[in-house]
């Protein structure tokens, strides 16, 4: 079996399932990883009925012995036993699986007092990846701006606004030297669509091209009205409740984005 592990670290996310709720069914799982010389770095409810680890392992054949005696506890099904992804660390980190809506890009939801989950994530995504182009969708008043902001200070990186209305209407149409290094550029598909000109289009053409990642507000406006095909890796929603639902696709490319920050 291939773990997919570094080299320089030989770290396992182990995630099970309770089928059945005994007691000291933890405790049972623990000693087994004790006995086969785990290092437990991590343990944490991902769920109402399932258990995450974050585990240091001496090898892949300690891996397999675990695999193999794990599988004979009819209490528990093990849902994972691979390297850690960033979701499984955001998983043991909020005891919570993000909730995925749609695999094609793949599309993940928060609801606005989960911004600290998302800004995790989102961080976690922008060290690890360094073209990403992400799209955040929501109505007005919901966090997006701040919670892509926070990301990139998470992320250590400098965040460059070339379309936005979080303090006053923003439509850049040239870069500075320096921008263009250990940057994240955020774009307001509204105002960019509504506002934008074409020196200002011709610098997001510039900007596509630049090795580093791309968070784009109002994705599905920026794709329907703007001037350049976009692919996006992922696409974010963020909603006040669950029961929410976004309309911004709806908006005309000539209603002003002042108001939709």
């Amino acid at each position: 079996m291939s773990t997919g592990w570094p080299n320089k670290e030989k770290l396992l996310y182990l995630e099970y399932e309770i089928q059945q709720d005994k007691p000291g069914l933890l405790g049972a799982v623990t000693t087994l990883m004790g006995m086969l010389e785990f290092n437990i770095l991590t343990v944490s409810a991902t769920g109402s009925r399932r258990r995450g680890f974050l585990l240091r392992a001496l090898s892949d054949a300690k891996m397999n012995a675990l695999k193999a005696a794990l599988d004979q506890v009819e209490a528990i099904k093990v849902i994972a036993l691979r390297a850690p992804t960033p979701l499984d660390r955001i998983a043991l980190r909020h005891g919570k699986r993000l909730d995925v809506a749609a695999e094609n890009p793949p599309t993940y939801r928060f609801v606005r007092e989960e911004l600290g989950v998302l800004v995790d994530f989102l961080g976690d995504t922008l060290v690890e990846g360094e073209n990403l182009i992400i799209g955040v969708r929501g109505m007005p008043r919901v966090g997006k701006t701040e919670a892509a902001i926070a990301a990139c200070v998470y992320a250590n990186k400098k965040w460059i606004l070339l379309s936005s209305t979080i303090i006053r209407q923003t439509v850049r149409t040239t870069l500075m030297l320096d921008e263009s290094e250990n940057s994240i550029f955020l774009i307001d598909g509204i105002t960019s669509t509504s506002r934008g000109n074409p020196e200002h289009w011709n610098l997001l053409a510039r900007v596509m091209e630049i090795n580093t990642p791309k968070i784009i507000e109002h994705p599905d406006v920026f794709r329907r009205d703007g001037k350049l095909k976009v692919n996006f890796d992922l696409l974010v929603e963020i909603r006040h409740s669950e029961e929410d639902v976004i309309r911004t696709e709806e908006v005309a490319s000539s209603f002003s984005a002042f108001d939709l920050s």
